[in-house]
Order: C-alpha cells, then structure tokens, then sequence
C-alpha cells in the first residue's frame, strides 16, 4: 500500500504578534520514536512557554495530539489538522512558541499553530512510499535502447549503469510492476539478459 510521508526532519518559523512559533518535523514510524522526537524538541527549547505537538503513525492509524498549556483546541488539534490534510502518514510535529507578550486569542493561536505547522511540514518535503524490489541487469548493448524504452511504463528507477564488456543496469521499481518488466526483458533479449531479482522491501521510486 503506497503512502505519503516526509523526506526528512526539518524546522520552520513565524513571528505573530511578537510571538515566535518555531515548528519542528520529523518522520517516525511508532509511537517510541515520536515520544523521543517529542521530548528532544522540549529539551531544546526547556524556556519556551509551550511545545505543543501532534502526530499521525499507519500502525494501528494511531493519531496524538497536545496543547501543552495553551487553550484547549488551539494548538494540538490544528497541528493535526495540518497532517492530515497534507495526507501524510507517519510523521510528527512540534511546535514550539516563545511567548512575545500580546495574547492572541483563541481564533489568533489556531491560525497561528496550524500556519506554522504547514510550513514546517513544506519545508520536510514529501516522499511516496510503497513495496519496491531492486533489480539488476546484465545485457549486450543491442537490447539497449530497447530496454530503457521500457523503464517509464514500468515506473522504474534507475539507481547505476555499468558500460563495461556488456551493460550493467541497476534499477528500483514497485514491486506490482516487477514481473511483467522482468518478463518483458526476458522476451525481448531472447533470455540472453541475465536478471537478478532483490527482496521486497518498503521505499521510493
């Protein structure tokens, strides 16, 4: 099952009102690694006056949410409404907010909580995630150019060429692809291509 996650950790920050909501994301995949995430974003920032967060995992659709003192629903539940509109799974985010001495109001800390959330999780990056298999060719450079030709039908990608006696060509592609291309090239190059096949694994193509 193909999902959406973010690329990597990243950071981003808004001043509202003299306030600086600094937002933290990371991406996790147990409810662990978003409790450390979590309490090392509160380490950093021990003077801030909140580190509210929210954080979506795919085991178990398991969603968490806190306010950490400010009012309730202004800061947690927008941090999660952030995730998941973007339709991202397995990540976590963490706002932190150095009071700037102007209160905000209810309807000011939820704007403001859910704009610095979405930017952090714009600056994360997105990634799609599914079963791949990693695959590796070897073939006289005749089949060539025939065979690239059947790389974006199959949604592959390429990870290495080798232009040695013969080509060397290593590839990742979703694994409900993998055998018709595997198929194809075996049709094409009259079995001459030799084909090596990985294990399944979750990643990106």
């Amino acid at each position: 099952m193909a999902y959406k996650t973010v690329k990597k950790r990243a950071s981003d920050s808004i001043i509202i009102e003299k306030s600086e909501f600094i937002a933290q994301v990371a991406p996790v995949s147990t409810s662990e690694e978003a409790a450390a995430f979590i309490e090392s974003v509160r380490a950093e920032h021990r003077r801030a006056w909140h580190n509210c967060y929210a954080y979506t995992l795919r085991e178990g659709g398991e969603t968490r949410f806190s306010d950490d003192g400010e009012p309730q629903g202004t800061a947690g539940a927008p941090i999660l409404d952030a995730i998941q509109k973007s339709g991202l799974k397995d990540v976590a985010v963490v706002v932190t907010r150095y009071f700037g001495g102007i209160l905000l109001g209810k309807g000011g800390l939820t704007r403001a909580y859910s704009s610095a959330a979405s930017g952090g999780l714009k600056a994360a990056g997105v990634r799609e995630m599914r079963n791949v298999r990693d695959v590796e060719l070897r073939f006289a450079y005749t089949f060539y150019e025939r065979i690239l030709r059947l790389l974006p039908e199959s949604g592959a990608r390429t990870n290495s060429q080798d232009f040695g006696e013969e080509v060397t060509l290593s590839l990742t592609l979703p694994e409900e692809s993998c055998e018709a291309f595997t198929a194809a090239v075996t049709e094409l190059s009259g079995g001459k291509a030799e084909i090596k096949t990985g294990e399944t694994y979750e990643g990106e193509v």
